[in-house]
């Protein structure tokens, strides 16, 4: 059952993507799909790219980029932005394809497999950021996307839950880490849990935290890239 959406809280009443960037492809007769990423910088879990069609003669409301929605307001998006949407897909690279391809190859892996689950031929491609991670010609990059196209904040919320869904079933069998609550992305309880009880099964083995750890025997892995031992992201 589709879950009542609480009122806008007033701050995001004026911050509402538009589809101003899909008319344009509309117009040219394009199928288009928006796609955004998470997880890039998390430690442990997938890294996951959302990717939607929206309609063009239906509008949905309260839409919003998903950093700028509580976990709540996310989860009761969920369903109405799948009921609404022409289709969607949430395509993922697991910790160990991140940690044996490096980050870059990793979002071009999970962006490949959205755009496939989607089950429709794609003809535009509109995407968060300065980066092309789908290649073939067909992208349009956008700075901060999620806020200006409502395919991409639909997408960023579809990727956002799936994801954080995949961390709270990881939390059952790892109860340890607070992934339900961290997502897998350092905090200090889990650089804490990391240093006593050492890495789970889902974490990314090739990051610089890994040097931390030496004492529990397990080796950190040989990474694709460089690891900034500060923030936790990886570069290609």
């Amino acid at each position: 059952m589709t879950q009542t959406v609480r009122p806008l809280r007033k701050a995001l009443k004026r911050s509402a993507p538009g589809l101003r960037l899909e008319r344009e492809h509309w117009a040219s007769g394009h199928v288009v799909a928006g796609l955004d990423e998470v997880g890039k910088g998390a430690w442990a879990g997938p890294l996951s790219v959302g990717a939607v069609i929206v309609p063009k003669d239906r509008r949905l409301y309260k839409v919003r980029d998903s950093k700028m929605l509580t976990e709540a307001e996310r989860e009761s998006m969920f369903d109405r932005i799948v009921d609404w949407c022409e289709a969607w897909a949430v395509g993922h690279a697991s910790h160990a394809e991140c940690d044996a391809m490096g980050m870059s190859a990793a979002q071009r892996l999970a962006a490949s497999r959205a755009i496939d689950g989607l089950g429709v031929a794609v003809d535009r491609v509109l995407l968060d950021g300065k980066w092309d991670f789908v290649g073939g010609g067909k992208a349009t990059t956008i700075v901060k996307g999620d806020r200006i196209s409502l395919s991409i904040a639909a997408a960023s919320i579809l990727a956002k839950v799936t994801r954080d869904r995949l961390m709270r079933e990881f939390d059952e069998h790892h109860p340890w880490y607070a992934f339900s609550e961290n997502k897998g992305y350092p905090c200090p309880r889990h650089r804490a849990v990391l240093r006593s009880v050492g890495v789970s099964a889902v974490h990314r083995r090739s990051w610089a935290f890994m040097d931390d750890l030496g004492w529990q025997g397990v080796p950190r892995l040989p990474g694709a890239g460089v690891v900034d031992p500060n923030q936790g992201l990886l570069f290609d």
